[in-house]
């Protein structure tokens, strides 16, 4: 019998430590502080993750080992566990998809964890902890999912204003003292820094700026336009431009191409690739999405464009950075597609003012 009391406290002893947070990448990246401080509290436990797959390279290069000891390629973690639901949702009757998660649950099921942290507080991805068959299931108090609570055998109360606060708050219910709030170690591929340094040595560049116009929604994506008038500005400054983008992306990255009068580099690559180009950047600019939070996790200055979502809870975090948000924005997380009309507000001239002033260098 699972008891499922909110005062139940998890075993403080632990082993093997199991965290749950399945995706998206800013979230993966959120989680990882807490992870880190578990890691430092507990350095020869046995910790995993368990990820969608097509994140898994934020925990471990590819194709290094998603299991055994722990390297710069896999820095964090003793066991990766990957489940592709995306897949899965598309089949879901199908034999393939029931001999792969037979397989992923029989993966995750063979390091016995003691306990399963629930990071994400979706349905899903609780159910997927109880399914992960350690001795304790915990989550939120107040899930994003209120069915999560469900799968919870112990639930704590997650403070702080920033998401990542809030996980390390998880944590620490965990183990019953504080944790620190530490920078994670990223994976390094060096065949991923071999070829970003060849990209650039090819183009020329050295000094740059690095773009992420796109966002997983409109409101929340400042005008293509703006960013090309930007690029304009640092080549005046002989910085060059980099506007990386994902898969579906292509015509909006060559909108701020176009409209920077044709002077920035497009970038679309694995997320090892962007990593090694992250830590190469000057300076990130863009608005609340993945690629952002990880220029924060990699300690690259950060200018923060946002509409509808609120910095307190995810702004940049543990880097210098500057947020430009206008007093008219409200928060939502209604994905409309249609920039917001707080954003629409924030100019070309005050990015300008704020990206200069990251870069140490006066705007005129």
């Amino acid at each position: 019998m699972i008891d499922r009391s909110a005062n139940n406290s998890p075993s403080r002893k632990l082993d093997r430590l199991l965290i749950v947070r399945l995706g998206a990448m800013g979230d993966v990246i959120h989680a990882l502080p807490a992870a880190a401080a578990l890691r430092q509290c507990y350095p020869n436990a046995t910790l995993g993750w368990l990820i969608e797959e097509r994140w898994a390279e934020l925990l471990c290069t590819l194709p290094m080992a998603r299991c055994g000891a722990r390297s710069e390629q896999r820095p964090l973690v003793d066991n990766v566990h990957t489940v592709n639901t995306r897949k899965w949702r598309s089949h879901l009757l199908s034999l393939e998809t029931i001999e792969q998660v037979a397989a992923a649950l029989s993966d995750v099921r063979s390091k016995n964890y003691q306990i399963a942290l629930d990071f994400q507080g979706a349905a899903k991805s609780a159910l997927f902890a109880a399914w992960a068959g350690a001795d304790t299931v915990v989550g939120a108090m107040q899930p994003r999912e209120n069915v999560a609570s469900m799968f919870y055998g112990h639930r704590v109360m997650s403070r702080g204003a920033h998401v990542i606060e809030q996980n390390l708050s998880m944590a620490e219910n965990v183990v019953g003292h504080s944790l620190p709030a530490l920078i994670p170690t990223l994976p390094r591929d060096s065949g991923s820094e071999a070829r970003v340094c060849e990209w650039l040595k090819e183009r020329g560049i050295q000094n740059f700026v690095l773009m992420n116009p796109g966002t997983g929604w409109g409101a929340k994506r400042w005008p293509a336009d703006r960013y090309g008038q930007m690029a304009k500005l640092f080549l005046g400054n002989r910085l060059r431009t980099v506007v990386n983008h994902g898969p579906g992306e292509e015509d909006l990255a060559q909108e701020v191409k176009m409209s920077g009068g044709a002077t920035a580099e497009l970038f679309c690559a694995s997320i090892s690739d962007l990593v090694a180009l992250t830590r190469r950047a000057r300076l990130f600019i863009g608005g609340d999405t993945g690629p952002l939070h990880l220029a924060a996790a990699l300690q690259v200055p950060v200018l923060a464009i946002y509409g509808p979502t609120d910095p307190a809870r995810t702004g940049p975090y543990g880097t210098r950075s500057m947020v430009l948000r206008s007093p008219t924005s409200i928060t939502s997380r209604k994905r409309h597609r249609e920039t917001e009309a707080g954003l629409l507000s924030i100019s070309v001239r005050q990015a300008a003012e704020a990206a200069f002033a990251l870069l140490g260098k006066s705007y005129a």
